[in-house]
């Protein structure tokens, strides 16, 4: 049987290391696939054919749109990113009959409903398993490995980044700026960092994993984003002593009510099993009803990492190119005519503890003012710690954990304690999760 052509768009990190792990184990993968699977195309700018042996023996063009064009190519792979061109591109290709393979999160996350709407229209196969948490088969342990389960809520660290720095400002003292300019230095971040550390490539994720978790289309636009930006050396230190850890959370949850979509730092307690994943790494927790809890852990980004999860949709897309299209795995794990509309819930509406600092005054009666506020808004303290005024200082840090509560509730009060003559400056507010089997 002849081998399956592939042209493989953009020869970067991913590309590249998708280029490597396709060709060195390509006799282990025709194995497991049950015939070749050879690239043959790709499309890359300035590419210096020294730095990617092999890559002499196929055609590379700067034109993208020449790869997916070329008739001989069966599967192309999106490795290029952003949302223009790969959105023109993946259209172009599943127009022309081609099957996808990408690790766009971001063209999933907003454009993804479209694109597999298209992709149906014409019986070919999107693949995106590289698009969240790298090398680790989230998807496809949702989309099958669970598939007799009611998905309860999935929790998980789906940016290297963000834990890497919060890793650090835990483990040695550090301030966030201090470890950001390390993360770029050491090509973690971005010289544009807002994407990591403000939550958007996690609620790119999140969007994902929500969708593919409980059966409703993709809305990323309902997906609430709150970065670590803020975190306080401080708020690190507290939290630690009060036996959890800071995380950066993507969590997603079924209520009666509708969908939680919710991506923020969180306090989780330190024995649970995410408060130890630390540095660069990921893991995503998946609650079943008849599985219980589980959990995915590995390398969240890299290029052989990622490029793991391509070359697996790879296989799995050649495994399914003679199956009856209305016969193969559906892109979001339900049957198209089976989303469900349940409603995204906006943030207001959601039930979560708290941990809540702020700057009182060191005199009597304040905390009886703080605790009558949270009182009268039918908020409930589990515990509250006053630190040692400092020698000169008029204010001190007061530590206060709630249990759970509307989020609407704890807006209100949260107001109110800032109107206060007695404190000073805004009242900071970290979300807690127990992640209780």
């Amino acid at each position: 049987m002849n081998p399956v052509k592939v042209g493989l768009l953009g020869l970067g990190t991913v590309g590249g290391g998708t280029f490597k792990v396709l060709t060195r184990n390509a006799e282990e993968i025709a194995r497991r696939a049950g015939r070749g699977i050879r690239i043959t195309h790709a499309a890359a700018k300035g590419l210096d054919p020294d730095t990617l042996p092999g890559v002499e023996d196929i055609e590379v063009t700067e034109d993208a749109f020449a790869v997916v064009d070329n008739p001989d190519v069966d599967i192309v792979i999106e490795l290029i990113g952003g949302y223009s061109p790969a959105k023109e591109l993946v259209l172009k290709a599943i127009e022309n009959g081609k099957h996808v393979v990408t690790a766009n999160k971001a063209l999933i996350a907003l454009h993804g409903d479209e694109i597999f709407a298209a992709a149906q229209d014409k019986g070919v196969i999107v693949a995106f398993e590289a698009a969240v948490a790298g090398g680790i088969p989230i998807i496809k342990s949702i989309r099958e490995g669970l598939a007799a389960n009611q998905i309860q809520w999935a929790a998980g660290i789906i940016n290297g980044t963000g834990n890497f720095i919060l890793s650090e400002m835990r483990d040695k003292g550090r301030d966030f700026d201090d470890v950001l300019a390390e993360a770029q230095a050491l090509g973690y971040a971005e010289a544009d960092p807002t994407f990591d550390v403000e939550g958007i490539d996690a609620a790119h994720k999140l969007t994902i994993i929500g969708s593919i978790a409980f059966g409703i289309p993709l809305q990323f636009e309902k997906t609430y984003t709150e970065g670590i930006s803020k975190i306080t050396g401080s708020d690190v230190v507290y939290a630690n002593e009060l036996g959890y850890r800071i995380k950066h959370l993507g969590i997603t949850r079924k209520t009666e009510r509708g969908i939680e979509m919710r991506v923020h730092p969180t306090l989780i307690p330190e024995k649970r099993l995410l408060a130890n994943v630390d540095g660069v790494m990921n893991a995503v927790m998946v609650m079943g009803d008849a599985v219980g809890p589980t959990l995915y852990y590995g390398a969240g980004a890299g290029s052989e990492p990622t490029a793991s999860a391509v070359v697996a949709d790879v296989v799995d897309v050649v495994r399914a190119m003679t199956i009856d299209p209305e016969n193969r795995v559906p892109h979001l794990a339900f049957q198209p005519s089976e989303l469900s509309d349940l409603p995204i819930l906006d943030m207001e509406e959601v039930e979560t503890s708290y941990y809540l600092r702020m700057q009182v005054e060191d005199v009597p009666g304040v905390l009886a003012h703080v605790s009558g506020i949270l009182g009268d808004a039918g908020i409930s303290i589990e515990a509250m710690q006053q630190k040692e005024s400092v020698e000169g200082a008029t204010h001190v840090p007061l530590i206060m954990l709630t249990h759970k509560v509307m989020e609407r509730q704890m807006n209100r009060a949260i107001e109110k304690i800032e109107a206060l003559d007695s404190t000073s400056g805004e009242v900071t507010r970290i979300r807690m999760e127990q992640l209780e089997a």
